[in-house]
């Protein structure tokens, strides 16, 4: 008798499941859109995801592209796994909200007026702008909270962006809680997380771990998007750095944002990106909408150097303010290590001039120039010209630069305040601050409240005005702190949340408006190095700055981390002096301009004190560096040895190669830290050439084996390889392949 109540629950519960599996439940008829599946098709990808028997819209694949004709099953929820553990839980959904027992990262959390904090998102309808696009909304089972997601996937690289806007249309306001603006999610399976850490001077390591369940939770809560960890993220399936499967992704968001990289209870792994919910509430009114920033996201066969070669040519292609054609960066020259704040018209005239010797294109001005700038301590927030530095205002300097074949660039920091300035005395108000409490100063700065309307009016008014009056071709963008007592006392305190996301839409607005009104105007993201890089910025900006780290042992590691994320074309890279200042490391000036070759092209020391043999060696590297500048920034790259062991410490050699897409070209780099018992480099195999072409090889610097033939196939090169004289401490070596 105590085993027929047992028995007769388990038919019960088996029946029940596979009536739920056929999706024929006689009480609950099949919901709008039920069954349809939606399928997009790019380079080497498919990804596709329908609207299931319950309504939710679901993923049901993602991976390598499938064919047309092949059917895509129609998605059906996943079963319970237990009574701790429902189907609504457990299902891929591509967009959940907040409620019906969902205890894995929600993509959209919101409170109602009256206080219900339960939303479940169904399908509503569908439109197809194009063969690549889709937008699919959805809307709470009963309340008026529409979502609209916004897909489109690039055909060549099959790279997908994800977007969401979630507009209010209830009578009543509602406060969005926390805002995905996409989730992605992987089948069972043992995979390994990539992802970049730092700090100042730090930046771009590099992080392999085995995902395991709970949640590996990324992210910055600054205001800005961190040097601590980068929005950027790989996932490998058994991958190495050319092979296996791997999913990447990378959110174009400049603000507080968080990715969240989550295995579930029955080994399913999910990949949450958008704003970060800390501290953030987004009041939404009747009729208002929230736009989500884009995650970008795409899939490779070909391990991690795949995936940052997709994401490179994606970026390129698709996010600069230049694409599909950016041009290659102007070789530049900046003053600040020269002369820090003692800036002089005389003194940069005379660095222009032994800067324009060297061949170099742009001289940029640093700080110092401004207001009562002659410390840190003093001047930030007051944009015109120092008349005891620069009587004559900047012109004369400019003419100056222009008659050497040079353009110009200036250092500003348009989002910061001194305490000490002319600004801050007449508008205290104007800085992120709480009432009545202290306001922290970092480097004796305080952030500018960017979302007030007339603080950005300021701001695009002064650039505005500058670049109007002069004849500046770039500006050095610079963001050195992050946020503190993150107030906005202007609007009622339920909306003064909406700071984190009013802050960056402002100002990638004046961004945007000043490219739109000045065209040939480039710019650069700087944040004492890497604390702003993302997708976002780079949507407005044509470089960055990576790190204010320069030692060129350093910058290996840090170039090599930067390389998984972001183009070669973006990443600034100066030739400073030797001794470092950081760490007294002494270099030649030869080793120094290879590891800076790898990059966009610098220079950043004290002409003054370079030899006459160092001035000729720059200007010898510059001139070979211009000649194969495109394949370097543009080309795909290849991390033929890492500059980091496999337990993080700096390698005794590494090398880099990158190919011209048409296969016309190559450039590789190889440097030595230091060799051990009398050991040689060894071999290089290139990769990525065409193996039936003949290519010829050409020293930049440094000598091959007296084995190596001066032209062989593309076979010889990558199957053969070539052996480098190359021995001793910080020593490099940079060859070129030409395509007869």
């Amino acid at each position: 008798m105590k085993t027929f109540p047992y028995a007769f629950l388990l038919l019960f519960c088996v029946l029940g499941f596979m009536t739920t599996l056929d999706g024929n439940a006689a009480a609950s008829p099949a919901p709008e859109g039920s069954g349809q599946v939606f399928r997009l098709d790019g380079g080497n990808t498919t990804y596709a995801f329908g609207v299931n028997e319950r309504g939710e819209l679901q993923q049901i694949y993602w991976g390598g592209r499938i064919a047309a004709a092949d059917n895509i099953p129609v998605p059906h929820s996943t079963p319970e796994a237990a009574s701790f553990d429902s189907s609504y839980n457990n299902t891929p959904q591509e967009y959940a909200g907040w409620g019906a027992g969902l205890f894995h990262e929600p993509a959209l959390k919101v409170t109602f007026a009256d206080g219900v904090r339960d939303l479940v998102l169904h399908y509503v309808d569908s439109r197809r702008p194009d063969d690549h696009s889709f937008e699919v909304q959805l809307k709470d089972i009963s309340r008026a909270v529409f979502v609209t997601l916004h897909y489109r996937i690039d055909p060549e690289t099959g790279i997908l962006a994800r977007s969401a806007t979630i507009e209010n249309r209830e009578p009543q306001p509602i406060l969005i809680e926390q805002a995905a603006a996409a989730a992605f999610a992987l089948p069972p399976a043992h995979y390994t997380l990539n992802y970049l850490s730092g700090r100042w001077a730090g930046e771009w390591t590099l992080n392999q771990e085995t995902i395991r369940q709970g949640q590996r939770v990324l992210e910055s809560r600054r205001g800005s998007t961190g040097h601590q960890i980068n929005p950027w993220f790989a996932i490998g399936k058994n991958a190495s750095e050319e092979d296996g499967e791997t999913w990447f992704g990378a959110l174009a968001w400049s603000g507080s944002w968080r990715i969240t990289v989550e295995q579930d209870q029955v080994d399913q792994v999910r990949v949450t990106g958008g704003f970060n919910p800390f501290d953030f509430g987004y009041p939404l009114k009747t009729g208002e909408k929230l736009e989500s920033p884009v995650f970008y996201a795409g899939y490779t066969q070909h391990g991690y150097g795949g995936a940052s070669r997709l994401l490179s040519r994606y970026t390129l292609q698709h996010i600069l303010p230049q694409a599909p054609n950016p041009r290659p960066r102007p070789v530049i020259y900046n003053s600040w290590e020269a002369t820090e704040f003692r800036v002089t018209a005389a003194g940069q005239e005379s660095l222009a001039e032994k800067a324009a010797a060297l061949g170099v294109q742009r001289f940029v001005m640093d700080d110092g120039w401004f207001g009562q700038r002659k410390t840190d301590h003093a001047g930030l927030g007051d944009w015109y010209v120092n008349k005891e530095k620069f009587p004559e205002g900047l012109k004369p300097l400019i003419d100056k630069v222009h008659s050497l074949g040079m353009d110009f660039g200036l250092w500003v920091e348009p989002e910061m305040v001194n305490p000490d300035s002319d600004l801050y005395r007449a508008h205290p108000d104007w800085v992120l601050n709480f009432p009545g409490r202290p306001r922290s100063e970092e480097r004796n700065q305080l952030v500018l409240n960017l979302a007030r309307p007339d603080v950005r009016d300021y701001v695009f008014g002064f650039l505005d005005k500058l670049l109007t009056e002069n004849q500046i071709a770039f500006l050095k963008w610079d963001y050195n702190r992050n946020w503190s007592e993150p107030g906005w006392d202007q609007v009622p305190a339920a909306e003064q949340k909406k700071v984190y996301v009013a802050f960056t839409r402002n100002l990638y607005s004046i961004l945007a408006e000043l490219r739109a009104k000045h065209p040939g105007v480039e710019i650069e993201s700087c944040s004492g190095g890497g604390g702003r890089v993302d997708l976002g910025i780079l949507h407005y900006t044509d470089e960055v700055w990576p790190s204010d780290n320069t030692d060129p042992l350093d910058r290996l590691a840090l170039q090599d981390g930067f390389s998984r994320a972001y183009p070669v074309q973006t990443m600034m890279a100066w030739v400073t002096d030797s001794p470092h200042s950081m760490n007294g490391r002494t270099t030649s000036v030869t080793y120094r301009m290879l590891v800076s070759m790898q990059g966009s092209l610098g220079i950043g020391g004290d002409l003054d004190k370079w030899s006459q043999a160092d001035l000729a060696t720059a200007k010898r590297l510059i001139a070979a560096y211009l000649a194969v500048q495109k394949t370097i920034t543009q080309g795909d790259l290849y991390r033929l040895i890492s500059p980091i062991d496999g337990q993080g410490n700096d390698s005794e050699f590494s090398a880099t190669e990158s190919v011209a897409p048409d296969k016309s070209q190559a450039v590789f780099f190889a440097f030595v830290h230091s060799t051990h018992e009398g050991r040689g480099f060894p071999r290089l195999q290139l990769r990525g050439l065409d193996p039936t072409a003949i290519y010829t090889l050409t020293s930049m610097e440094g000598k091959a084996s007296a084995e190596t033939p001066p032209q062989a196939s593309g076979a010889w090169w990558m199957h053969h390889g070539i052996d480098l004289a190359l021995r001793g401490d910080f020593q490099g070596a940079a060859f070129r392949l030409d395509r007869k």
